[in-house]
């Protein structure tokens, strides 16, 4: 595997940790910019909205620029953004910086991962987006935490700078090893929309985004329900949910070598289990061996399908920036889609198992997306199996 795919990771990881690491440093947040709790969560949202929104949109305007410029230029405005964010004093000005991250954030990720299918061979995509994807993971395993951690030690500034820093790195490492590229062929905005008007890519957009929203139904809110329906200590909540993440980066791994070959079954029996899992903790909640089972089974599949995913949309249409950054824009519609959804059910009184219900009917959609195609490849796989039985009896 070509080293520029890790330096690749660590952009990402980098990017993950930001858009995520204001959950844990809320209260220093409200204080210094004189804002509510709820206002300092916001901005996770405005990140999300920037990459939702604005990342195709400066894919589009960045069509043709070679993919190493591109990619470089996206880094820098993240860093802009970054550094913006870090030097706020008004929570305006925070809101304008974490605006910029997420519009970045959301084209770098299109073209990390249509870099990354260029310099792989065909047979390799899916283990080359695994690693790539598991910046993400290691940024929610470890990056939020040791965020959260530093801005208790050295305060909330110095780790947004630390971010902005650890981004411009591997922008240099990037820009020092990634080959010079070229555009083979120059585009329009309009060709690239009309590339965009595949009925099989929209199936698999709409699969990846109930299998993120399935999962972040439950994930938004895995503490309230180990502490309120399995009855687990609060002091194990980290614990828990460390396990978790290690859970989802041992599943990424897996699924990155299995989706080259068999897209359509990971997604299938992954979206299974993740089903079985969301079920079996909404009814069985109560018992902790059944909470923590579930847990585990819901880290090794969920998010850890991100591979299986991007393979299946670059088999529908192309590896293009594009198509991946408009990807990564309704995964984000799903993520949000599904926390939405899981708090509406706590809202209107179902209880605290109410997310996990959510959950268990996303994924139960998403099973039967996949299920006609699933049976027409293996309804395929049989006639080939049958002609070449009828060859060999002719030879």
């Amino acid at each position: 595997m070509p080293v520029i795919v890790y330096f690749l990771a660590l952009a990402v990881f980098a990017l993950t940790t930001s858009e995520f690491m204001v959950a844990g440093m809320m209260p220093s947040l409200a204080h210094a910019l004189n804002v509510s709790v709820s206002e300092v969560g916001y901005l996770i949202s405005y990140y999300a909205g920037g990459m939702v929104i604005g990342g195709p949109v400066l894919m589009l305007a960045l069509l043709n620029v070679s993919r190493k410029r591109a990619l470089l230029v996206l880094i820098g405005v993240y860093t802009i953004g970054q550094s913006v964010a870090a030097a706020a004093t008004t929570y305006e000005i925070m809101v304008v910086g974490r605006i910029l991250c997420g519009v970045a954030a959301s084209a770098c990720f299109g073209i990390a991962l249509a870099i990354c299918a260029q310099m792989v061979a065909p047979g390799k995509v899916a283990r080359s987006a695994a690693i790539v994807i598991s910046g993400l993971m290691f940024a929610t395993v470890f990056g939020v935490p040791a965020a959260t951690a530093l801005e208790q030690a050295f305060g909330w500034r110095f780790v947004f700078w630390l971010v902005a820093a650890m981004t411009a790195a591997s922008g240099v490492l990037l820009a020092i090893t990634l080959p010079a590229s070229r555009v083979d062929q120059r585009t329009s905005a309009l060709a690239e929309l009309v590339a965009l008007k595949n009925g099989r890519l929209w199936a698999a957009y709409g699969t990846s985004a109930l299998i993120i929203g399935a999962t972040f139904a439950a994930f938004s809110y895995f503490s309230p329900i180990l502490l309120n329906v399995s009855g687990y200590d609060a002091s194990t909540i980290p614990l828990l949910l460390m396990l978790y993440g290690a859970a989802t980066v041992v599943g990424n791994f897996i699924v990155g070598r299995l989706a080259d070959r068999h897209t359509m079954q990971v997604l299938f029996w992954g979206q299974v289990i993740l089903t079985a899992a969301l079920v079996a903790f909404a009814i069985l909640g109560q018992l902790k061996p059944v909470a923590l089972g579930a847990l585990i089974l819901i880290g090794l599949t969920g998010v850890a399908l991100n591979p299986a995913m991007v393979a299946r949309v670059i088999k529908s249409a192309s590896a293009s920036p594009l198509v991946n950054t408009v990807h990564a824009s309704v995964i984000n519609i799903g993520l949000f889609a599904g926390s939405a959804l899981g708090g509406l059910g706590i809202s209107l009184d179902f209880g605290m198992r109410a997310p996990l219900w959510v959950g268990a009917g996303l994924a139960v959609i998403g099973v039967l997306s996949v299920v006609p195609l699933v049976l027409k490849e293996r309804s395929g796989t049989e006639t080939v199996k049958g002609v070449g039985a009828l060859q060999s009896e002719c030879v």
